[in-house]
């Protein structure tokens, strides 16, 4: 007989501008899942932290012996206090002492750590990152998120904001980024830019298209067709990626770099041209222990991540 998965039980939460999503988690296994809270229903923290605290409890009351609950949220958290600055694409939720509010609302112990980190963590817990001792993780989609795992441990810096990848320039006198900070990775590489870039290129190439024709997923289909607007697209997108990844690499020599989000769908396209444009910016010694994977989770990876974090916490 197989041996019974004995970890301990844990709730992941995974914050999103969409909806918030709530699942029952031992290890890797998603046992089940609430239905998802609509965030926009909601005009601020107070009413939807209710909600949240609802879900919970009928989780709990559903998986006696939940040991801790982790809230991934998209935006600046001091991860030792709880306390949530502000939320991107989240009405209200400004200065919120989320871990003090949920743990007297439902009798469990309760975290709040940044999304991104919580991808990171998911992958180098159960994912595509195990085994490696220094990983970076990186999130391709509207934005780009990032996560360090520095010596086996979650790495949050001084006032728990390192790991953001997408802030990092790539041009000094590039585009402005959303802090001042010029050329910013993720003013080139978001989705929006991506499909902007792929318009401006086929109306360069006198070929009728709309913004939703030139989408990631839909660019990906033209380059793998041959079409010459989109090959540039992605050959200009795994150059900049490349920039970036590759200062990230002189900085903290990672031997494990995963990347998920939507883009990240992008396969063969995405994966091959990166590493070797990666590879051609660093020393052979930092490119025999660095691997570069696509992530193992996907849309469940901020509920698995989030519930490894508050079992670690805990």
């Amino acid at each position: 007989m197989p041996k019974k998965n004995s970890a301990p039980l844990a709730i992941g939460i995974d914050m999103g501008g969409t909806s918030v999503k709530l699942g029952v988690c031992r290890g890797e296994e998603l046992l089940f899942q609430a239905d998802p809270i609509p965030t926009q229903d909601f005009s601020g923290a107070e009413d939807l932290l209710k909600a949240m605290t609802k879900a919970i409890k009928a989780l709990k009351n559903a998986s006696p012996g939940i040991k801790a609950v982790g809230v991934g949220v998209p935006g600046f958290t001091d991860v030792n206090t709880g306390m949530v600055y502000h939320l991107t694409n989240v009405p209200g939720w400004n200065n919120v002492s989320l871990n003090k509010i949920m743990t007297k609302a439902t009798g469990i112990p309760t975290f709040a750590e940044n999304d991104a980190n919580c991808m990171a963590y998911a992958e180098f817990k159960h994912g595509a990152g195990m085994g490696s001792t220094n990983m970076i993780g990186v999130t391709l989609g509207t934005g780009v998120g990032g996560g360090l795992v520095l010596d086996g441990k979650l790495f949050r810096g001084s006032a728990c904001g390192a790991g953001e990848i997408g802030q990092m320039s790539i041009d000094y006198q590039g585009l402005e980024g959303a802090y001042g900070n010029t050329g910013s990775l993720e003013v080139y590489v978001g989705n929006r830019e991506v499909a902007q870039r792929g318009l401006q290129l086929y109306k360069k190439a006198r070929v009728k298209k709309t913004l939703e024709d030139c989408s990631p997923a839909k660019l990906s289909a033209a380059a793998v067709a041959g079409e010459g607007p989109a090959l540039q697209v992605w050959d200009e997108f795994t150059t900049q990626l490349a920039c970036s990844l590759a200062n990230c690499c002189w900085l903290l020599n990672p031997d494990r770099i995963v990347i998920g989000g939507g883009i990240s769908r992008a396969g063969d396209l995405l994966f091959g041209p990166l590493e070797k444009k990666l590879h051609a910016q660093l020393h052979e010694t930092f490119k025999a222990s660095l691997k570069i994977v696509p992530a193992k989770f996907g849309n469940e990876a901020g509920i698995i991540g989030s519930a490894a974090v508050a079992l670690e916490r805990v």
